[in-house]
């Protein structure tokens, strides 16, 4: 690439983005400025400083895409789905070998430290390839034959162009698992990524080397995604972000009569229950709520300890928590990076002043640094309540608010009442209490592991969480419409 391409200059294994740059849409196989002219500052949230200004998308650049997109679905539909697997196989490998260099990126865009960048872009190789692998075996095409010699023929159909709206806090990540499904059921994309993370999106998206239109990248914010979400054109639209961006873009996709697949905000709860080991458990507590500085939609943003354990616990979690250093991402030795932007970190610690001001207690962290950067420390607080911002609205910072439960059930119905439903984490020793986590309503319940899961995971998001369901064989049935043919006997 060279800097009057997309506009972002690099040279083998060392990417570099110069103040100034300006990134282009890539519409049809082409490059070019968008139709508004006008643009946006993209500013390194470890350092203030302008690292690239992004174009601000409209509607016009928007028909352009989707236009490309639907010219590009019919050569695309028409190949075979080894053909579709073999491209997308060597996507997953031009992304593994570039890991290191879309982690740097995505560390100046948005402060992801560089070696977790690298991780979580692995992880998103991984799913990848298991969606290639779920296509293999899914049943595009189906006939039952009856017994009085009819036959019931059910195909799944693409949805044609799917719009893919992704969040700033995993650009890479989210891309490589909506594709997958996607792409493999021979639909065409048209990408617009959030405004805060276009550099990592942007290198991406001229690595991966797809046929003309199948897949095109429009950059922006709303007066993009707007036009996107709505396009009459579009068959679906996978969007993650906020629940109030959301309802937009859930709004504009009912009016257009297409699906939507919406996975939006979290205020995960974590239940800890007696009888576990309350270091061990505080260290992997620590993890789930700072780790990527706490900017995770499943992050752990309220902890239900029980008292039996909890002063033990609450040690032990100002302990981990201050191992958490905060610093540039691009230094080795920083574990906690910045905020995205200032309007982040500003919430953050509105929650965190809205807490004390209500009585809970400052035990690490809980103030603003000094010098540039959007630096937030690690923070512990308790004697938290339903009363403080803390623990009803999602804080999406390193922020982890410990509430001392009476019991076992006192825990459980506490991180049952949400208005979200995304994730949840239990730890407990009590096989009877391992059987009752599934009663907390979330998409996905972890027990005594935060994260990870099987290939066949199937989840949907619960009450402002989002809507539509996804992974394993929902992604493809999401990705497709189903008919049915019934030849009669003759």
């Amino acid at each position: 690439m060279t800097a009057t391409d997309p506009g972002l200059a690099h040279s083998p294994g060392n990417t570099a983005v110069t103040p100034g740059t300006t990134l282009r849409n890539h519409i049809g196989g082409t490059w070019e400025d968008s139709a508004a002219g006008a643009t946006g500052d993209l500013v390194d949230p470890a350092t203030g400083d302008v690292v690239a200004r992004w174009p601000v998308g409209c509607a016009e650049d928007v028909d352009r895409a989707v236009a490309a997109a639907a010219v590009a679905g019919a050569a695309w539909a028409a190949s075979t789905l080894d053909e579709r697997v073999e491209h997308l196989e060597r996507v997953a490998d031009t992304v593994a070998a570039h890991a290191g260099e879309l982690a740097e990126l995505q560390c100046r865009e948005m402060g992801k430290p560089v070696a977790l960048g690298a991780t979580f872009i692995d992880n998103g190789v991984a799913a990848l390839r298991g969606s290639v692998a779920e296509a293999r075996g899914y049943a595009f095409d189906t006939t039952t034959r009856h017994e009085d010699g009819s036959t019931t023929r059910v195909l799944r159909h693409p949805v044609g162009v799917a719009a893919v709206i992704t969040p700033w806090n995993f650009p890479v990540l989210n891309v490589l698992i909506a594709i997958g499904p996607l792409l493999a059921a021979s639909n065409t994309v048209v990408l617009k990524p959030s405004e805060r993370s276009p550099l990592s999106t942007t290198r991406l998206v001229e690595l991966l080397a797809l046929p003309e239109g199948v897949l095109n990248l429009v950059h922006g914010d709303g007066r993009a995604g707007g036009p996107l979400a709505g396009h009459p054109d579009v068959g679906l639209v996978r969007f993650t972000g906020s629940v109030a961006a959301g309802r937009e873009v859930g709004a504009g996709s009912g009016r257009a009569l297409h699906r939507a697949v919406l996975e939006l905000g979290g205020k995960d709860p974590v239940v800890v229950d007696a009888g576990v080991d309350p270091v061990a458990t505080a260290q992997a507590v620590a993890f789930g709520a700072f780790v990527n500085t706490g900017q995770i939609c499943t992050s752990m943003e309220r902890i239900y300890v029980h008292r039996e354990i909890a002063d033990e616990f609450v040690t032990a979690l100002c302990a981990a928590a201050a191992g958490f250093t905060t610093g540039d991402g691009r230094d080795p030795a920083t574990v906690l990076g910045p905020l995205v932007d200032r309007r982040r970190r500003d919430v953050v610690h509105r929650h965190v002043t809205d807490a004390l001001a209500r009585g809970a207690t400052l035990r690490v962290g809980g103030a603003v640094p000094p010098g540039p950067g959007n630096f937030y420390p690690a923070t512990v607080l308790t004697d938290v309540d339903e009363s403080m911002l803390v623990m009803t609205e999602e804080t999406f910072g390193p922020v982890a608010p410990v509430q001392v439960v009476a019991s076992w059930e006192e825990g459980l119905q506490r991180a049952s009442r949400s208005s979200f439903g995304l994730g949840a984490t239990v730890y407990t020793r009590d096989p009877a209490h391992a059987a009752d986590a599934s009663a907390i309503p979330a998409a996905v319940t972890w027990v005594n592991q935060w994260q990870g899961g099987g290939p066949g995971r199937v989840y949907e998001p619960a009450r402002d969480s989002g809507t539509g369901a996804t992974g394993a064989h929902a992604a493809y049935d999401a990705a497709t419409r189903p008919s049915t043919v019934h030849v009669a006997a003759t």
